[in-house]
């Protein structure tokens, strides 16, 4: 890929990514290899393995980078994260959830400990050379936040800093006590390139033009967006009497009314707080111009879901998409090239298009 983007660190001079980055399949094809390939992906909860000596195989970013992975936790209680295909012929070695003390493919019998480590290969007697160390299976990069994991493929920044500057904020949180409420997760369709809804989220300046019931709850005006290395966090100040955080002494909005803490992490997850717990947001590129966005609800404080800027999100999702997909239809015109941002209610989207520079050109 020969053409190189460039987004001006100052914000009141630059531009945003061209129009082309959302169309161009050259450019879609960089941003797997280039981005999502060298970022961290959250991939569930502790729970998906729930005792000790239990598999649970899944795909990560299905549709998208297809890449077979397996969570494995020990008789110790470690868990790991390994790749799910055989080192002999590439078969799956777990095709579904269960207990198991070793590894078996069920291709050729080549069997692993839970690790990855390659234990035993029937008719192997003769080969020269073997086991190497190719022969185990790759084990992944693993990060906890709470109950919650996260996987890097080959990454390019350090996960444990962008948790610990979150927990600055909601720390505070019992996070091991929240529980999935599985009737709340649900999966979106766009018709949209998956970057255009994360421009979208990463400002606040739509919502008094698209979420009426939304900006009604939150006080717009002193509507703030904290920038970091690899994350921001936009902040939510609710309007009136709605349900707010009970934030304790020392914390760093102790005193203020704050009805949400709105968190991305690059390249494209949202870690939505609010009083009643969090809503974990996926963006998962399918095709150059059609998205899945995946929501699931940890719940702490069911008494609360109702209330302020945590309801209603089913909602704010439609409002989203209708704009977002408008978005999609727009960029196709040959008479827009790239926009400006404002600076002061843009600094995350000119956030994000900085890192897609910086990774895309890398």
């Amino acid at each position: 890929m020969k053409e190189k983007f460039k987004i001006d660190p100052d914000i009141t001079k630059a531009e945003t990514l061209p129009a082309s980055f959302y169309r161009n399949p050259e450019f879609f094809a960089a941003v797997k290899e280039r981005i999502f390939y060298r970022s961290w992906q959250w991939i569930g909860h502790e729970g998906l393995v729930d005792s000790v000596e239990n598999v649970y195989p899944f795909i990560l970013l299905d549709d998208f980078l297809t890449e077979p992975m397996l969570l494995t936790r020990d008789k110790e209680d470690r868990i790991s994260c390994l790749t799910n295909v055989c080192t002999h012929r590439g078969n799956l070695v777990v095709e579904s959830a269960k207990t198991a003390k070793k590894l078996i493919c069920g291709y050729h019998g080549r069997s692993f400990n839970l690790h990855g480590k390659m234990e035993h290969m029937p008719e192997f007697e003769d080969v020269a050379n073997f086991p190497r160390p190719c022969d185990n299976l790759h084990e992944f990069q693993m990060r906890n936040w709470g109950p919650f994991l996260f996987v890097g493929l080959k990454p390019a920044f350090e996960l444990q800093k962008v948790l610990d500057d979150m927990n600055e904020r909601v720390g505070f949180m019992p996070l091991q006590e929240f529980i999935l409420d599985e009737k709340r997760g649900k999966d979106y369709f766009i018709d949209a390139n998956w970057a255009l809804y994360c421009d979208n989220y990463l400002e606040g300046f739509h919502i008094p033009f698209v979420h009426e019931d939304l900006n009604a709850v939150l006080d717009y005006g002193n509507y703030d967006t904290v920038l970091y290395d690899h994350m921001n966090l936009q902040i939510g100040y609710a309007e009136g009497t709605e349900e707010v955080f009970d934030l304790p002494e020392g914390h760093p909005d102790f005193g203020k009314k704050i009805a949400a803490y709105y968190y991305w992490v690059f390249p494209n997850m949202m870690f939505n707080f609010y009083p009643w717990g969090v809503s974990v947001n996926l963006v998962q590129p399918l095709e150059m111009n059609k998205t899945k966005v995946s929501f699931y609800s940890y719940v702490y404080d069911p008494s609360k879901l109702e209330k302020g800027a945590g309801s209603q999100l089913d909602k704010v999702e439609m409002e989203d998409e209708a704009v977002v997909e408008g978005v999609q239809k727009g960029i196709r015109s040959h008479f827009y090239k790239a926009g400006r941002f404002s600076p002061t209610r843009e600094k995350g989207v000119h956030h994000f298009h900085r890192l897609l520079a910086e990774f895309i050109n890398s």
